[in-house]
């Protein structure tokens, strides 16, 4: 009833059918005639004069209030713009995508059940600014057993994924003016984040040992690395290179963030140890994260940080804020601990190691033609360098309108004319699904679209 009577004041004032100055009838004698409480009445008033549509005036009751001439949308005008927004599942062959399909719900389900029904209130209390305990906890020794970092839980900070954990590391370390080392060709939300941050990009260039160390005129303040499987191009970086690294931030009291953000899906020999475990995080941060493993929407990653750093960071946090939702991170500690997370992965893994053999069993078969790829036995995605009779943006805006999203290589790199390939993902499509994708990059290189 309330809401009715609040409604048709609101609309009427916004007609115009109520003018500014118009007096309204006593609440006592208004609820009489409409046959409501007063107190209903006096509700409705508040409400009005909240929202600004009235105002009340001394022994002279409640007076209509100005309003702009500009009338509100109807409600359902702004709904049907919506009616066609609908969720789209990922076209062959977008890289980094894991399979939801895939995602242990049963498993999840019983881990967040159990936390609901023994522990409830960690689920939104108990972790302080760097996240819940139990999970940093369990990443530690996550991290020791896969990673080969040793590192205490206070050193651990869960964030909103490693794009967040990135842009907290920048936030903290830099400011405007600095220079950054940023991989190219690399992570394009990274270098829109620096920009935007201000500050000056040093382009690492991306070699047959990894990427190339800054030159002794460039002097970043932090250099963003993906040392155990390079982003786009794959590959890891050598371990001279990474002694290289480690010397160089050393000598310029600089620091190095090693964004290892698929370093579990090695389908050859065991995984490569992590930059900042041979550094014995001492000028290293490391970005791991969930999401490539487990899934794209829960959005949870994680930082590791220096034992000097640990309260540079905590300001850094109260300061700009804390992005991670609490309340998964304690389901997620108890997914890990029972180890259902070490069976998921396995069975992913397994998985996706016998589509990237299809898909490079059918890019060797139908477009060797067009172009080259390596083989880095790691990963989720490959790139397809293309011959310079095709240009990528070309082959990949035809492949798109045909259902087949391809990204040019050429986009994650500064230098337009210095990369030219695809980035084909794999994990997140079946096998005839990968043959129609094939087979349409094939007509579109043919000239057929």
């Amino acid at each position: 009833m309330f809401e009715q009577i609040c409604s048709a004041i609101r609309q009427a004032i916004i007609d115009g059918d109520l003018v500014e100055g118009t007096k309204l009838a006593p609440s006592r004698s208004f609820a009489a005639d409409l046959g409501v409480s007063r107190s209903t009445i006096v509700t409705v008033y508040d409400q009005l004069c909240a929202e600004g549509y009235i105002t009340s005036v001394p022994r002279s009751g409640m007076l209509v209030c100005a309003i702009s001439e500009t009338q509100f949308k109807p409600r359902q005008e702004i709904q049907n713009r919506f009616e066609d927004e609908v969720q789209t599942l990922p076209q062959p062959l977008l890289g980094g995508q894991p399979d939801m399909e895939l995602f242990p719900h049963r498993q999840w389900a019983k881990a967040v059940a159990k936390v609901c029904r023994t522990n409830p209130q960690a689920m939104l209390l108990g972790g302080g600014r760097f996240g819940n305990f139990e999970l940093r906890k369990a990443i530690a020794s996550h991290v020791l057993d896969w990673r080969g970092i040793e590192a205490s839980p206070h050193q651990i900070i869960i964030t909103a994924g490693s794009t967040d954990a990135l842009g907290i590391c920048i936030r903290t370390l830099a400011k405007a003016g600095d220079s950054i080392g940023l991989e190219n060709p690399g992570y394009p939300p990274v270098r829109n984040f620096a920009k935007a941050m201000q500050l000056a990009p040093v382009d690492l260039k991306i070699g047959d040992q990894g990427a190339e160390v800054p030159l002794p005129g460039q002097t970043p303040r932090l250099s963003i690395l993906t040392p155990s499987n390079q982003s786009p191009l794959g590959g890891v970086m050598s371990p001279r290179r990474r002694q290289e690294f480690v010397a160089w931030a050393k000598r310029h009291k600089a620091w190095i963030i090693e964004d290892d953000y698929d370093s579990e899906f090695r389908y050859a020999g065991h995984p490569i140890p992590a930059l900042a475990g041979f550094d014995h995080l001492d000028r290293t941060i490391y970005v791991g994260s969930f999401a490539k493993i487990f899934s794209n929407l829960l959005r949870i990653g994680y930082l590791i940080v220096p034992a000097e750093l640990i309260g540079k960071f905590r300001v850094s946090l109260e300061r700009f804020g804390f992005s991670a939702s609490y309340m998964p991170q304690q389901a997620l500690a108890e997914f890990i601990q029972t180890g259902a997370f070490y069976h998921h992965l396995r069975k992913v893994r397994r998985i996706y190691k016998e589509r990237r053999k299809y898909l490079i069993g059918r890019l060797s078969a139908d477009l060797a033609e067009f172009g080259w790829f390596t083989d880095h036995q790691a990963g989720m995605q490959i790139a397809f360098h293309l011959r310079t009779s095709f240009q990528d943006t070309v082959v990949s805006e035809k492949a798109e309108k045909l259902g087949v999203t391809a990204q040019p290589l050429s986009s994650f790199g500064t230098d337009d004319a210095s990369y030219n390939g695809l980035i084909l993902g794999f994990c997140n499509y079946t096998e005839p699904e990968i043959d129609r994708a094939v087979a349409t990059l094939r007509q579109v290189m043919l000239g057929q679209y």
